[in-house]
């Protein structure tokens, strides 16, 4: 319907701040703190270096250089020699302009000689600080690349487990691409995030702090004359990081949206082509594709006018100390030095924020990922799980298993499950059938707390099942679905991955016991022969005795058959029938089938229909009734 709600859209975000996603990732770097306190130390010095750099040159040129030319010019009342003695401080003049009038005038009485070996020692300590520099800074960036890639990895491990242990009404609702993109593409962004952030933007930081620094010591009118077109940098650097936050935002939706795009047609490929939808298909993917191509040009458009803006006020920040550097040392008061560190340190200064800029997109987009990644763990739709302490110890023999008035539904106003009751005795098997949509599943569901019912209770040993620990509870269920999932693998590990190295007498005995010695047998490697995805070589029958195999090895209280024969042929059905007719006999069983014929074996047949039970009794004793089950039998043939 129109009027309803995608579930499947991406949830809207409120405005999240940069420092509250920060704050919510420092539990993850937390166990690194003394790598970090280490980097940050490093930090500090590679900042140190690239500071003293300039700074060497300048006292290069000022003592060694062009020592006569540094003198400062008479003033009205001193003396011709320009003695230190006669030479009156000019208005403003701090002390360390005098010292440094000082250190020139000592300057120019340097030989020739002297000068060489000042320059010599100058450029000696310069090749020192920068290979000083080099070694420290990478140390740095080893260090915060360890650091990064394991609060990636603890991220990544605390995603994947808050994942699956959510309800499986969360996966309901969301995608696998969606899920997918969080857990791969987010991660990676942040990971590029954390990288760049600590590595180039704090160092950054740091810099243009440092640069401030020395710039002010030098000379602070100088300084304050450059520093005056710094408030609009600043505006429009916020302006620039609340645009891009949403185009990054848009971006990652569109992300998301592809890859369940190709998730969707891979997997269903088949029906695809089978129903020739492959024209209609990608003209739906294209629209997509176009909506995330215009998110992208949307970002590419705001940084592309802020980077420009920046290089136009690093041009006008050149010009201001050009035109008052050059004014002050015709009056007299700065050095040509001086002038020379604020041609470097403005350009310097200049160059991180370029550097933020371009690490921005970066930023931006991890922030995006990291809200859609909070959002994730966020996420609290989980089966209720009593507290370890108050919970109830499941059962060795479930002697019996009750439903009592349950009502249930995936919608609050629309319930699935009407008033359902029945008792199942220890050693007995239930067999429920219907018509699609009565409910049977739904009824599972609840058996195995894949979802809570919304009234009504159902009770092992007269124990509420939501008085169980959700894992204690399923350990003792063995469920085979009518699609059986298999992973990738080997068939032994499908079987038994989960129960330890059994020895060859209990293989053989569940191998017999399944009915799938014979065609395991028939594969190249046998039981160890490797499975694709979803174990695609193999047919359906195939993919069911296998997972009853698994559901054997479990070796559970109570198996539960979903459908287990809806897709297998006559052949195949014969072996599984087989099968249960040997593992009912000594273990409460339900199986829920279409095909009559399973139901036949069961002690108790309940027939549902719209959600209720419309009878329930012996296969012989609903025959007798001439009622709906009788009219299922007959429709069957």
């Amino acid at each position: 319907m129109s009027g309803e709600r995608d579930i499947f859209a991406e949830k809207e975000l409120g405005k999240a701040r940069d420092t509250g996603l920060l704050r919510r990732l420092y539990p993850f770097a937390a166990p690194y703190r003394v790598l970090l306190a280490v980097a940050l130390v490093l930090m500090s010095a590679v900042t140190v270096l690239e500071l003293a750099i300039p700074y060497v040159t300048k006292e290069a040129i000022d003592r060694y250089i062009v020592p006569e030319k540094n003198i400062s010019m008479p003033g009205p009342g001193a003396s011709a020699d320009g003695g230190a003695a006669e030479k009156a401080r000019e208005p403003g003049q701090t002390s360390s302009d005098a010292l440094s009038d000082n250190s020139r005038n000592s300057s120019r009485n340097l030989s020739e000689d002297q000068q060489l070996s000042g320059l010599g020692r100058a450029a000696m300590l310069l090749v020192a600080i920068i290979l000083l520099n080099l070694v420290v800074n990478f140390l740095h960036v080893m260090i915060v690349e360890y650091t990064a890639q394991h609060v990636m990895h603890d991220l990544r491990l605390k995603l994947f487990d808050h994942i699956q242990r959510l309800s499986v009404r969360f996966f309901n609702h969301n995608s696998v691409g969606r899920l997918v993109t969080r857990a791969t593409n987010d991660i990676q962004n942040m990971h590029e995030m954390l990288t760049s952030v600590i590595i180039f933007v704090l160092k950054d930081l740091f810099l243009l702090l440092g640069i401030t620094a020395v710039l002010f010591a030098i000379d602070w009118q100088l300084s304050l004359a450059v520093y005056v077109i710094f408030p609009l940098v600043f505006y429009a650097g916020f302006r620039f990081a609340g645009t891009a936050r949403q185009a990054f935002r848009t971006l990652r939706i569109k992300a998301a949206e592809i890859n369940t795009k190709f998730s969707e047609t891979i997997g269903g490929v088949g029906i695809i082509q089978l129903f020739g939808q492959e024209k209609n298909n990608y003209d739906n993917f294209r629209r997509i594709n176009h909506e995330n191509f215009l998110a992208g040009m949307r970002q590419i458009t705001v940084f592309a006018m802020f980077m420009p803006f920046i290089e136009l006020m690093s041009s006008v920040g050149l010009a201001i100390v050009i035109f008052a550097g050059g004014s002050g040392i015709l009056a007299g008061r700065v050095s040509l030095g001086e002038l020379v560190v604020f041609i470097s340190y403005v350009r310097m200064f200049f160059r991180p924020i370029r550097d933020i800029a371009e690490k921005y997109n970066i930023t931006q987009n991890a922030m995006s990922s990291a809200e859609r990644i909070f959002q994730i763990l966020d996420e609290d739709d989980r089966i209720p799980e009593p507290r370890a302490q108050d919970a109830a110890a499941v059962p060795k023999r479930f002697e019996k298993i009750s439903a009592d008035n349950l009502w249930f539904g995936y919608q609050p106003d629309q319930p699935v499950l009407k008033g359902i009751d029945f008792t199942l005795d220890a050693g007995r098997t239930l067999a429920v059938v219907g018509p699609t949509g009565a409910g049977k599943t739904s009824l599972i569901h609840l058996l195995v707390r894949f979802y809570d019912p919304d009234q009504g209770a159902i009770r092992i040993n007269e124990i509420d099942v939501r008085n169980f620990s959700s894992n204690a509870l399923r350990s003792k269920i063995a469920l085979v679905s009518q699609e059986p999932f298999l992973f990738s693998g080997t068939i032994f590990h499908n079987i038994f991955g989960a129960n330890g190295t059994p020895d060859e007498q209990t293989v053989d005995r569940i191998l017999d016991q399944s009915r799938s010695r014979s065609f395991i047998q028939q594969l190249p490697d046998g039981i160890h022969t490797r499975l694709t995805e979803q174990g695609a070589t193999l047919s359906s029958g195939q993919r069911q005795l296998i997972s009853i195999a698994r559901a054997l090895a479990a070796d559970p209280e109570l198996i539960i058959f979903d459908e287990a024969t809806s897709y297998i042929d006559s052949e195949t059905e014969a072996s599984i029938q087989d099968a249960l007719s040997n593992l009912m006999a000594e273990r409460t069983s339900i199986v829920i089938a279409h095909r009559l014929s399973t139901a036949r074996i069961a002690d108790t047949i309940v027939v549902m229909h719209h959600g209720q039970i419309a009878e329930s009794g012996s296969h012989a004793q609903l025959m007798a009734r001439n009622g709906f089950y009788k009219r299922l039998v007959e429709i069957q043939g």
